[in-house]
C-alpha cells in the first residue's frame, strides 16, 4: 500500500500539484476541502484530468485536516494505492430529510457483496437525518463495517458538496466500498464531553426534529439553559450538544448537535434520530478532555489493526469541537499522530456528523461531537 498527500492552498495551479500524485497509480483518492474547491468547475476538471483513472470521493468541510494539522480554506487531496484490496463506488440522490434511510438502502444495495470488508460514506451536512442514512446502509451490507463522515461548509449549515464519480452535489450520497481479505481495517470514536444539567424528558419529536421537552417546546427549555449563548443560535448550538439518556436515566453513549432552530413552532433540528421514549442531557467540554477523546480514539483503533505498513488514518471531527478548542485545535489531531507513528498519513475534516461503530463488532451510528477515525492498510 502507497499512500502520497498534497495540500492546496488555493485552486490556481492545482493541475500541477495533482500530477505528484498520480505517480503511485492510485485506485483511490480523498478530498477534503473548502467550499470553494467544490464549486470551482476547473478545479474538478483538473482533478479528473490528472487522475482519469482513480475512484475520487470527498466533500466540503468545516476545516481540513493534513499530516500538516488543521487548516481552513485549503484542500486536502490524498491518493493510495492498493495493492490487494479492491474498490468500488457508489452515488445516490438524497431527496430531502425524509429520503435519507431509502437514500442509504441504494448505496448499501450498491455495495453489498460477500467479500465487502468495510464502506465509508459521506453525506451532505443539512437536510439529512444521518442516523436513518446509516440504518439504511446497515440494512444491505450485513456485517461489513460502516464508517464515515456528513460534509460541512465552513460553520454556515446552508449548503454542503460531496464528491463521487458523477462528479460534485448538494444533495448526493457518496460511498466507497473496500473489499478482499488484504485490507486491514480499524475504526474508533470518542468524544470527552461532560454532562450536566438534569435530564429532560422527550415529550414530542418527530425523527431528528425536537418539539417538546417536559411538556415545554424544547426550543424555550435550550435558551433558557443558552442564556446570552441563545443569541447566536443555531451556530451557539455547537457549543451545548444533548447526550441521549435512556428511561432508567444511564448516558447510551449518542450525542446529538442542533442543525437549525424553528422560531415558530418551538422546535430544534438534530442532526440525528431521537428516542421518543428518552430523555435529553445538555453537555460541555474544555479543551484538555477533547484532545484526552481524540487520543482515545486513535487508541482504540489502534488496538484493532495487525499491519505495521504504510496506512492511511481518516480523522472526522465535530465542527462544535473545532470551536471549542479555538487555537489550541491542532492539539486534537496531534495526538493521533502521536499514538499511530511516522508510517500513518493523516487526513479528514471537520464534519456536521461523524459515523462508526463505538467499538469493534458493534452497530454503526452517527455521532456528534466526537473525533471518529478510520484506519487502513493492508496485510
Amino acid at each position: 500500500m502507497q499512500v502520497r498527500q498534497i495540500v492546496l492552498k488555493a485552486v490556481a495551479g492545482a493541475d500541477t500539484n495533482l500530477a505528484a500524485l498520480a505517480g503511485i497509480k492510485p485506485q483511490l483518492v480523498t478530498v477534503f476541502g473548502a467550499v470553494l474547491f467544490f464549486t470551482d468547475k476547473a478545479f474538478q476538471a483538473a482533478l479528473r484530468a490528472a487522475l482519469p483513472d482513480a475512484a475520487i470521493i470527498g466533500c466540503s468541510t468545516a476545516g481540513e485536516i493534513s499530516n500538516g494539522g488543521v487548516a481552513d480554506g485549503s484542500c486536502v487531496i490524498t491518493a493510495v494505492n492498493f495493492s490487494g484490496t479492491r474498490i468500488r463506488t457508489a452515488t445516490s440522490p438524497l431527496r430531502g430529510m425524509e429520503d435519507s434511510m431509502a437514500a442509504g438502502a441504494r448505496i448499501g444495495g450498491e455495495l453489498a457483496a460477500i467479500d465487502l470488508r468495510a464502506l465509508m460514506v459521506f453525506g451532505p451536512g443539512v437536510q439529512i437525518n444521518g442516523s436513518a442514512l446509516v440504518d439504511g446502509i446497515a440494512s444491505k451490507v450485513g456485517t461489513a463495517t460502516i464508517t464515515g463522515g456528513l460534509a460541512g461548509d465552513g460553520g454556515a449549515f446552508a449548503q454542503t458538496w460531496t464528491l463521487g464519480q458523477a462528479g460534485v452535489g448538494d444533495n448526493a450520497i457518496v460511498a466507497v466500498g473496500l473489499y478482499g481479505d488484504a485490507l486491514d481495517f480499524a475504526h474508533g470514536s470518542f468524544g470527552g464531553w461532560e454532562p450536566f444539567g438534569p435530564s429532560r424528558k422527550v415529550t414530542r419529536c418527530d425523527g431528528n426534529v425536537l418539539y417538546e421537552l417536559d411538556g415545554e417546546p424544547a426550543l424555550e427549555v435550550y435558551k433558557r439553559y443558552l442564556g446570552d449563548h441563545a443569541k447566536g443560535l443555531p451556530a451557539s448550538g455547537l457549543l451545548f450538544p444533548f447526550a441521549m439518556v435512556g428511561e432508567d436515566q444511564n448516558a447510551i453513549g449518542l450525542i446529538r448537535t442542533i442543525l437549525g432552530v424553528d422560531e415558530a413552532n418551538g422546535s430544534l433540528t438534530l442532526a440525528g434520530a431521537i428516542d421518543p421514549d428518552g430523555y435529553l442531557k445538555l453537555m460541555h467540554a474544555s479543551t484538555d478532555r477533547l484532545v484526552n477523546g481524540a487520543e482515545s480514539a486513535a487508541e482504540a483503533a489502534q488496538e484493532m489493526h495487525q499491519s505495521s505498513g504504510d496506512s492511511l488514518a481518516i480523522l472526522v471531527s465535530c465542527v462544535g469541537r473545532k470551536l471549542v478548542m479555538g487555537d489550541r485545535v491542532d492539539e486534537e489531531v496531534e495526538a493521533v499522530a502521536e499514538v499511530f507513528g511516522s508510517k500513518a498519513t493523516l487526513t479528514g475534516f471537520y464534519s456536521y456528523g461523524e459515523i462508526s461503530p463505538f467499538t469493534p463488532g458493534s452497530a454503526c451510528h452517527l455521532h456528534n461531537q466526537t473525533m471518529t477515525i478510520t484506519w487502513m492498510g493492508e496485510k
